[in-house]
This record gives C-alpha cells, sequence and structure tokens, in this order.
C-alpha cells in the first residue's frame, strides 16, 4: 500500500470510528473530518454530494441511518472494501491499467459458481445451462487473484443458484477479506446457520429475487417462493445483515415491482438497495411476450426517479439509468460475466465469447475480439435511454459478434446472433421514438440530474 493508499485508508478510519458512537450527531459533522484528512481535490464531487445529503438530511440520508443499523463488524467490513478498496484504491488501479493495455478493466466481476438451481422460473435465460456445471474453488479463488491485480474487489455471483455453493461461497470470503461478494439469489436456501456464516464472515451481501407481491412473484417463480424469501428477509434483518433486492421488472409484472407499496415493503423489510432488471429474451425459448410495452416502460422509468427522491433505499434501473454511467457497462467497461463453464462473456445476458477463463489469462481476455469491439465501439448510442447492443440497437450486436467470430457460449442450446437479435429489433424500433421524447425532455427534469 502506497503513501496515497495509507492516506486515503487512514481517513476513512477515522471517519468510520468518529460517527460509530453517535452517527445521528456525528454524521453532520463527518465531511469537515473527512476534509481534514484527505488530499486536496480528492474526490471532490462526491464529497460535495454526501455533503449536500447529510445537510439536507434527505431520504439519502436516512437510508445511511438504516446502514448504522447493521452488525457494526459486518458495516466496517463493507465501508472498506467497498468504499475503499473497490471504489477508491481499485478505481485507481483499473485506470492505470486501462491506460497501459488500452482494454477495459471492469469494476466488479460476475461468475457463476454452478449451473444447477433449485428453481425453473419462467423466462429466465439461466435455465437454459442446465445443472452439470460448475466453477471449481481454485477457478474461483485464481479469477479473484487476478483481478485484484488490476484493481477489481468487487464480485458478483450469478448462476444457476449460487447458494448450492454455500460452503465455497463462505470459504472464499475468507480467503479474500479485502474483498466484497455479492450474490444474485432466490433467497430460498438462506437461513439460520447460514447468517451466523456471513456475521463471521462480514463480507457477503444477498440480493433477493423477488418479482412483486405473492401473485405476481410465484406465477413466474413458483407456489411457495414468497413466503420463502419474506422468511429469508426476516431472518437476515433478525440479524442486523445487508441484503437487497434485484427485481425482473416484465409486461405482467411492472406496475406491481415499481408501485410505493411495493418500495415500502422492501424497506420495512430490511432492504437496503433496490436493482431493477429489463427483462431480456435471452435463449432459443425466451418468452418474448414478456418485453415490455413502451409505454410500460416508460411508466417504470417515471416511478423509479420518483421514490428515488422520497424513499430511504437505494435504486437503480440497469436499462433506464445508463445516462449515470455513459452508456453500456458490460464487455470489462465496469463489468463482464463469467459462466460456470468458464467462458469469459462481455454481457451476464449476451452469451457469445472467444475465450475460456481456463485456458487464458483475465487479461487476455479483456483483449479478446469481443470485448475489443465493446472497447472500441462504447457506447453504442448517444441516447443514454437505448444503451445496449442487444435490446436497443440490435445491429451493433449482429456486428460485432459476426466481425470477431464470438460463438454462442449457451451450452444447452446454442443460440445464433440473428436469431437473438431479430426477437430485439421489433422491441428496438417501437422503443426508439418513447426513448427520444424521453431523452430530449429530462434536461429540466431534477430526478435525473441530466442537464442540458
Amino acid at each position: 500500500m502506497n503513501v496515497k493508499d495509507n492516506m486515503q485508508n487512514f481517513a476513512i478510519h477515522q471517519a468510520l470510528k468518529y460517527i460509530e458512537g453517535n452517527p445521528e450527531e456525528n454524521i453532520p459533522k463527518l465531511m469537515s473530518l473527512v476534509d481534514r484528512f484527505t488530499p486536496e481535490g480528492w474526490y471532490q464531487s462526491q464529497r460535495d454530494a454526501i455533503r449536500q445529503v447529510i445537510e439536507e438530511k434527505n431520504n439519502w440520508y436516512q437510508l445511511i441511518l438504516r446502514i448504522y443499523e447493521l452488525d457494526p463488524g459486518v458495516r466496517r467490513a463493507f465501508f472498506q472494501n467497498f468504499l475503499f478498496n473497490a471504489s477508491l484504491k481499485g478505481s485507481a488501479t483499473q485506470d492505470e491499467v486501462k491506460a497501459r493495455e488500452n482494454c477495459n478493466v471492469p469494476w466488479a466481476i460476475l461468475l457463476d459458481p454452478t449451473s444447477a438451481c433449485n428453481m425453473h422460473c419462467t423466462g429466465c435465460w439461466a435455465a437454459e445451462y442446465g445443472n452439470q456445471l460448475n466453477l471449481s474453488l481454485e477457478t474461483i479463488d485464481s479469477i479473484i487473484r487476478q483481478g485484484k491485480e488490476l484493481g477489481t474487489y468487487m464480485y458478483i455471483y450469478t448462476g444457476g443458484e449460487p447458494m448450492v455453493r454455500k460452503s465455497d461461497l463462505i470459504k472464499l470470503c475468507e480467503m479474500h477479506p479485502d474483498c466484497e461478494f455479492l450474490a444474485f439469489t432466490n433467497g430460498t436456501l438462506i437461513d439460520e446457520d447460514f447468517c451466523k456464516e456471513m456475521l463471521r464472515v462480514k463480507n457477503f451481501v444477498p440480493a433477493i429475487s423477488l418479482e412483486g407481491f405473492e401473485e405476481a412473484n410465484d406465477s413466474r417463480r413458483g407456489k411457495g417462493v414468497y413466503q420463502k424469501v419474506k422468511q429469508a428477509m426476516t431472518l437476515l434483518k433478525e440479524h442486523h445483515l445487508p441484503f437487497g433486492i434485484s427485481t425482473c421488472y416484465t409486461s405482467r409484472n411492472y406496475a406491481d415491482i415499481t408501485s410505493e407499496a411495493f418500495f415500502d415493503y422492501i424497506i420495512d423489510s430490511g432492504a437496503l438497495f433496490v436493482w431493477f432488471f429489463h427483462y431480456m429474451p435471452v435463449g432459443n425459448d425466451a418468452a418474448t411476450e414478456l418485453l415490455p410495452t413502451p409505454e410500460q416502460r416508460k411508466e417504470v422509468y417515471h416511478r423509479i426517479r420518483e421514490f428515488r427522491q422520497s424513499k430511504a433505499i437505494f435504486s437503480m434501473d440497469f436499462q433506464n439509468d445508463a445516462e449515470y454511467v455513459g452508456g453500456c457497462i458490460a464487455g470489462g467497461r465496469n463489468y463482464l460475466h463469467i459462466n460456470a463453464k468458464g467462458d469469459v462473456e462481455p454481457c451476464v445476458f449476451i452469451h457469445y465469447s472467444n475465450c475460456n477463463i481456463h485456458d487464458t489469462s483475465l487479461l487476455n481476455a479483456l483483449k479478446s475480439p469481443i470485448f475489443m469491439a465493446y472497447h472500441d465501439n462504447q457506447p453504442f448510442n448517444e441516447n443514454m435511454l437505448r444503451p445496449c447492443p442487444m435490446l436497443e440497437n440490435p445491429e451493433a450486436l449482429r456486428a460485432m459478434v459476426k466481425k470477431t467470430g464470438a460463438v454462442s457460449t449457451d451450452y444447452q442450446s446454442p443460440e445464433s446472433v440473428d436469431h437473438l437479435c431479430d426477437k430485439t429489433t421489433p422491441y428496438a424500433e417501437s422503443w426508439k421514438g418513447t426513448a427520444e421524447e424521453l431523452w430530449k425532455g429530462c434536461g429540466s427534469c431534477t430526478a435525473c440530474g441530466k442537464k442540458e
């Protein structure tokens, strides 16, 4: 750790120590303390934004206070690993590698410990992969070690159902206590014993899939699943553990999962964040009728922004919030995905690759043809409400896959890029007009932050 890292680390530890005893009284004094121990200009815009939240005592401030209801050890590990290692020190290293290697370097790596799942949800692309494949503990450890050399300290498990590998997930937390681990999980395998393990290792956070209230959720995920998720959230809250909600919005559940009642329910249940994902028609048997209409997606756009201003929960809409991150974040720009077979994919939803982690290094994968195509073509559209090369710009994905010779990584039922993009082309055309209308009209909207 260099001098700058030591200074930043010291500042964070001092700030956390200062507010630990009485957060409500001391949080307003936090920024003056941070200013004392940080170099001039260090993350100035971010510090100014935090200062504004503290001074206004708005819903974001209430979210900070909710974080102080967590187990103290878990909270300190989160601040250290997420704020310092992943977001400050890690980002600086990523920038150095990007400049030196002329390729994308991810802030987060998504990987599938297993293709196995104890459920089979309607429209789930993961179900296409089958139940036979696993990344070994040694392979995942190697990925993380390579990632840290590039400055990546955030690791997110997808699947399959990651919790099928409970013991290995905990062991990886122990092996890499400087990293933060998050798992997208159906929540049905979270029990008392696993909560105790989370308290012990301190650096594991579940993001539980929830598709709305009981009728909407169980119609897609299976009868009784809603009640199991409810029990998992109760256990996590009772143990003062952090968790969030992951929800996929479709033509059927969009109103349910963006209602005020749903926001209030997940907040009361203890969730600190909610990530909204647009349904992607991936796989030969994808249910295209689940794609939201332009009017439905527009309603989701407005509802999430409205509640972002009033609810004490961090919410992100990964299809409609691309303006905050400059468009598509895949292809290693902010993240990449490694499936349970080891194929290194540019996106968790786009299953084409030129390489496998068993045969190449992480850095070389980032320099492979399909990843460099992403690097050279991002953003795929100047309209940040049309960010994706598959969903809103299918001609871009067709061209990249064909030019680079990337092959389908769906090992159950390989899907050609033409078959995939033929499904999304009508959607892209129908969404285009609404997206242009919203993008041109949002310059004065205080919720989105865009300035004309």
